[in-house]
């Protein structure tokens, strides 16, 4: 009776540990990607990854078809409404200007009732999914603030960013949970929200991009080759950044403005102005936000500050 009583025992306790096992399993999704250029590629590569079925792809390039389906192996279709039909999540990654017209062509093919769509575009709202929200689907957009330039980079990068979510009532919980299953961090942005979202990350990237053309640019004109224009500059931007991740814009900035030196200032103006001129007022309006934060900081009294935008805004010194 007693051996007995221990293989019960034994029994249930395997029991309740596969039930518990079980229970901790995440819920597989079934996806259709519909667009794989990189980002596409990276968001199924990672979905995939983290336990979901990658149903089907769709792209109009064959190019880009055969490509996703190397890296992913689902099945890929030209028409988007194919793919569509195979999945319960179906996910928008084309660019943001052909999203509204995907979503209408699946709406009119495919049956959504029930279904999930998703997009990712950075600045547009739900109103991009809107045949797909009349033909009863939860809709939802996420996008991550991370910059792509490769499929690779982006599978690499993507996990640890933060996603902007706009999710519809009942789809705010899956939308944040399939940002957590592809590594990312979700942060709520209404849809009146979004342009300046988006605004803030291209400014951060794009134009950063930009900016950092602009040192080149100046490098070159003294005699800098591009590459080691890049090999003087960088290892100043790292710094920089390094700066700001700990202290924060104000405290990290440094330079002549931060100390109140208004010769310094003029000198760039003059050399500006004769050489490179197509970049001066550049200069002048990225030095009056230099200003206000040194005034931030406490490095800058007004009347330097008042001497120094003055000198920005062309005025006689």
């Amino acid at each position: 009776m007693h051996t007995v009583g221990i293989r019960v025992f034994l029994t249930l306790r395997k029991t309740l540990f596969l039930w518990i096992d079980m229970s901790k399993k995440k819920f597989s999704l079934q996806f259709a990607v519909i667009g794989t250029g990189m980002v596409g590629t990276a968001i199924g590569v990672l979905l995939k990854n983290a336990g979901h079925d990658i149903a089907a792809l769709a792209d109009a390039s064959a190019l880009h078809r055969k490509r996703a389906q190397a890296y992913i192996g689902a099945p890929a279709f030209r028409d988007p409404a194919r793919a569509a039909d195979r999945a319960g999540c179906i996910l928008i990654t084309t660019p943001d200007d052909r999203i509204g017209s995907v979503c209408a062509q699946i709406a009119g093919k495919s049956s959504l009732a029930g279904k999930k769509v998703f997009h990712m575009s950075g600045a547009g709202g739900l109103d991009l999914l809107a045949p797909a929200a009349r033909a009863g689907a939860l809709v939802a957009s996420i996008h991550p603030l991370q910059s792509f330039s490769s499929i690779d980079g982006a599978i690499a990068s993507i996990p640890g960013s933060y996603f902007g979510v706009t999710a519809a009532v009942g789809a705010k919980k899956l939308a944040a949970d399939i940002v957590r299953d592809l590594g990312g961090i979700p942060i709520s942005i209404s849809a009146e929200q979004k342009p300046l979202y988006h605004a803030a990350a291209c400014i951060a990237s794009n134009y950063l991009v930009s900016l950092l053309s602009v040192v080149e640019s100046i490098y070159k004109s003294i005699g800098f080759s591009e590459k080691d224009a890049r090999k003087a500059y960088l290892p100043l931007v790292y710094g920089s950044l390094k700066n700001i991740e700990n202290q924060g814009c104000p405290n990290a900035l440094t330079g002549p403005i931060a100390r109140g030196d208004s010769g310094t200032i003029q000198k760039h103006i003059d050399a500006m102005a004769r050489h490179l001129p197509a970049f001066a007022s550049m200069y002048a309006h990225m030095g009056a936000i230099a200003v206000k934060l040194a005034c931030e900081k406490g490095t800058l009294g007004a009347g330097q500050a008042k001497t120094i935008m003055g000198l920005l805004k062309g005025e006689n010194p």
